[in-house]
């Protein structure tokens, strides 16, 4: 990913918050002589030695999963809140842009048994099921409910490199930043009204 100096997100727990906060990811790879993208679930977790992967499963019905087997290289894309930045905010004549934050994440995949697959899918559903007033588990449905299950292919995949771009409207001074802000905050969009916090975090 093209990263200029001043968007750089270079903190890898910085990073590892954004991946967890959004997890619903594209896997891209090469697929039978083309590139191949699903979006998919991803959940980052760590080794007993504490380090990071990612675990996910897809469609045993996706031709995807194929392409695991031949390469097993992927990338794994992470976006963010975005937004449309008119150049009409500022004090001065410029051009329009766009901010966003996005974390693309490479490596290695390799595909589970049906067990691990169950255990990543555990995994996922206990992560998201956390701020639900009636939470399912897993191990609580029905023999017939899980064998649904045997339809999925579960994976996990080695990280090899992870990197990660926040484009905030860095390059201005801070009463060009607030301007943007200012107009941020008057729209009714909940994406630019994140996209506002995170600019707020990350110029307090």
């Amino acid at each position: 990913m093209y990263i200029p100096e001043n968007y750089s997100l270079s903190n890898p727990e910085e990073m590892h918050e954004f991946i967890r906060a959004n997890n619903f990811a594209i896997l891209v790879n090469q697929t039978q002589g083309q590139l191949w993208a699903t979006h998919l679930p991803l959940v980052l977790d760590t080794k007993t030695d504490g380090t990071p992967y990612l675990l996910g499963h897809l469609s045993k019905l996706n031709p995807q999963h194929q392409g695991f087997l031949e390469n097993d290289a992927v990338l794994a894309i992470f976006s963010g809140p975005h937004a449309y930045i008119s150049s009409s905010w500022y004090d001065h004549e410029n051009v329009p842009t766009w901010n966003y934050i996005a974390v693309h994440v490479y490596g290695k995949i390799k595909i589970h048994s049906h067990e691990e697959a169950l255990a990543g899918l555990k995994k996922l559903v206990d992560l998201q099921e956390v701020t639900s007033e009636h939470p399912i588990r897993m191990e609580n449905l029905s023999e017939k409910t899980l064998r649904e299950a045997r339809g999925i292919v579960g994976f996990e995949i080695t990280i090899t490199d992870t990197q990660g771009q926040k484009k905030l409207s860095q390059n201005r001074d801070d009463k060009n930043y607030q301007r943007i802000l200012n107009a941020l905050e008057k729209t009714a969009d909940p994406n630019t009204h994140a996209l506002a916090q995170a600019m707020r975090k990350n110029r307090p």
